[in-house]
């Protein structure tokens, strides 16, 4: 047999179903419902197709590090596709189905295959997995047994896999080495501190693992911070969130407080005082972070997905693979943009996501952008888009992140963004309609500089009572905010800043009930929003959705700068 075999099983496991197929990757968290298996991210060819049964077929996947668990969930429920068939290096979904073996017993089969072999299968109606073959139309793929390596553990990581260490540690060690198999690692790294992206209550399937890991005794041994959680943990039985969803959430967030995790609840851990130094290797999961503490800190992670980052935190080691190794960090598509003269801030958004569907599966160097001077908050908008259509867990862009000089690679290819790409992409995410009934701001959560912009625009100017503006930031920020007077001139404008829940996981009636469409500044949420609240969302700069605030519309028009 070749030594790159045309078709390798990266997790057994038998399935048979028709063929769902896609040439464009897909984030399950956002884009698939766990409750009925159907894609909702209306940007995607498959939206409305429901997933249940069929072998599904796509690159690779890409946006939220999450998507392990709403795939566990669906494999829980029995509501999963019965295989996962890629063609590019995948993690997050691939450790959802790890964990759903591992733990609960169940299999689901993971393939990757080449692109000769993943063009035949995607034309079939239907096919059966084995052991050995994958049988389409008649015909007969061989399928390579999954990869086998021979770590190089220290003592202490095989003291841990002997459970010296207890029966938590023991399995967050078994995972890991898992995961650094199918990634082709040859060993682990030691990192210096996590962050937690499972402790968002995507669903059922997130509260079982964590409260199974913590009855087994697990304890994180480096410096944890967490994510945004999916409701306000203090007030949600006063925001009259239903007790039924409610109390789970707050359940899930608790159970990682109890294994060692600093309730900072952020998306934007990179705010915080103990954001990481350049160089240091971090294991983060949320596709935002782990983005921008690649591309501007220079910090070292791999976008890790759920499960695996508590399992990393337990034991304070990754698989060194991927961008933890210099030679992953290179870019491998060249991306220059035309840019236009004086943008304003929402052009960081929607280069963001152009640049991710220009490179939806290798890291790309921006080129032609450095004399627009972004601020940290662009880049913190970019990045959050970025995140969205691409599986990349970092970006260049020259003359302005800390590595970019340098950055591409001697095969690196290259494409240009037009500005009628820039208008195309931008009326793609306006669709919605003029009048619009909330502004949302903070997704990621917003800085302290972003709240004090916003205060200082509707500073003094009458804003319309039926137009509800809500900001999601993190604790500290708020306090920050507090401190210096920031929050008082928000509350005395009508605005609701809201800690701990972010939008990506904001639900009813905390989000408000009556809303038809949503005005935002952020390019992640213009993508996520439409599928996760049912709700139209339009995108444009924190000008825009003052605007919005003001009027209650946001006319249908591309930006000055586009014009």
């Amino acid at each position: 047999m070749s030594s790159s075999p045309s078709a390798r099983s990266i997790l057994a496991g038998s399935a048979h179903g028709p063929v769902i197929a896609s040439q464009e990757a897909l984030s399950f968290w956002g884009g698939v419902d766990p409750a009925t298996g159907r894609v909702i991210d209306v940007h995607h060819p498959l939206h409305g197709t429901c997933l249940t049964g069929g072998i599904l077929m796509m690159p690779s996947s890409r946006g939220s590090c999450t998507g392990s668990g709403v795939l566990l969930d669906l494999v829980l429920n029995g509501r999963a596709p019965a295989a996962l068939v890629f063609c590019e290096p995948e993690d997050v979904l691939t450790l959802g189905a790890l964990i759903a073996a591992e733990l609960f017993g169940r299999a689901l089969p993971v393939l990757r295959l080449a692109p000769e072999a993943f063009a035949a299968l995607a034309r079939a109606k239907s096919a059966r997995i084995g052991e050995t073959a994958i049988e389409i139309d008649g015909l007969s793929l061989p399928l390579a047994p999954p990869a086998t390596t021979t770590l190089d553990l220290t003592e202490a990581d095989h003291a841990m896999l002997d459970g010296r260490d207890g029966p938590a540690a023991q399995q967050a060690m078994r995972i890991i080495c898992a995961m650094a198999a199918q990634q082709g690692a040859q060993g682990l790294v030691d990192v210096t501190q996590g962050h937690i992206d499972g402790c968002i209550y995507a669903s059922p399937a997130n509260l079982t693992f964590a409260e199974k890991m913590a009855e087994m005794g697990a304890r994180v041994r480096v410096p944890t911070t967490m994510n945004a959680i999916s409701v306000d943990h203090a007030n949600w039985r006063e925001q009259a969130v239903p007790p039924a969803f409610g109390a789970p959430a707050a359940r899930l967030a608790d159970a990682y407080v109890r294994m060692g995790c600093r309730p900072t609840f952020t998306c934007s851990p990179y705010l915080l005082d103990s954001a990481p130094h350049a160089g240091e290797a971090i294991a983060w999961a949320e596709s935002n972070a782990v983005i921008f503490a690649n591309t501007v800190l220079g910090a070292r992670t791999a976008k890790h997905p759920d499960f695996l980052d508590l399992c990393i935190a337990v034991t304070g080691r990754a698989p060194l693979s991927g961008v933890y190794l210099d030679r992953y960090r290179k870019a491998r598509r060249l991306i220059d943009v035309e840019l236009p003269d004086q943008v304003d801030d929402a052009f960081w958004p929607l280069i963001g996501y152009l640049a991710g569907r220009a490179a939806p599966e290798r890291i790309p160097l921006l080129r032609g952008l450095a004399k627009a001077g972004p601020s940290r908050d662009d880049l913190k908008a970019l990045c959050a888009a970025f995140g969205t259509t691409s599986a990349a867990p970092m970006l260049h862009v020259e003359g302005v992140t800390p590595e970019a000089d340098g950055a591409a690679a001697d095969d690196a290819d290259t494409v240009v963004i037009t500005r009628a790409d820039m208008a195309a992409a931008w009326q793609r995410l306006n669709e919605g309609p003029e009048q619009v009934e909330l502004v949302a701001i903070g997704s990621p959560h917003a800085s302290l500089d972003e709240c004090r912009g916003l205060a200082e625009a509707l500073a003094g100017r009458r804003r319309l009572a039926d137009v509800a503006v809500i900001v999601t930031a993190g604790q500290q920020v708020i306090r920050e905010a507090e401190g210096d007077g920031t929050l008082a001139r928000l509350q005395e404008s009508g605005v609701q800043v809201l800690p701990d829940l972010c939008w990506c996981s904001i639900s009813e009636p905390v989000f408000p009930m009556r809303t038809r469409a949503v005005m935002t500044n952020s390019g992640k949420y213009a993508h996520y929003g439409p599928g996760l609240s049912g709700r139209a969302v339009r995108l444009g700069s924190l000008a825009d959705c003052v605007t919005a605030a003001l009027t209650g519309h946001a006319p249908h028009r591309l930006p000055t700068w586009l014009s």
